[in-house]
């Protein structure tokens, strides 16, 4: 993996969970809580766009809405569990 590889994934894993942390009110992860819950949100949106044939586009817009609507659905999970304990 290149150096530039490596920063577009930090950038759309930063963004993602920046937007997944608005919508999902109560959750400020600061950067690197939002590069992690990004980064996780990008396997679990590809996963799940690409189990329901959803294609949202290509391109890096494309990228950061698919990481972003796993990251959303990755803090709902993490919601519902803190409130069942």
């Amino acid at each position: 993996m290149s150096l530039e590889t490596l920063v577009i994934w930090l950038l759309i894993g930063a963004v993602a969970g920046w937007l997944a942390g608005l919508i999902v009110k109560g959750y400020g992860f600061g950067l690197l809580g939002n590069i992690v819950v990004g980064i996780l949100g990008a396997v679990i949106g590809g996963w799940l766009l690409n189990a329901l044939g959803v294609s949202i586009g290509a391109g890096i817009i494309g990228t950061i809405l698919g990481a972003a609507i796993g990251a959303i659905v990755l803090l709902l999970v993490i919601s519902v569990f803190r409130r069942a304990t």
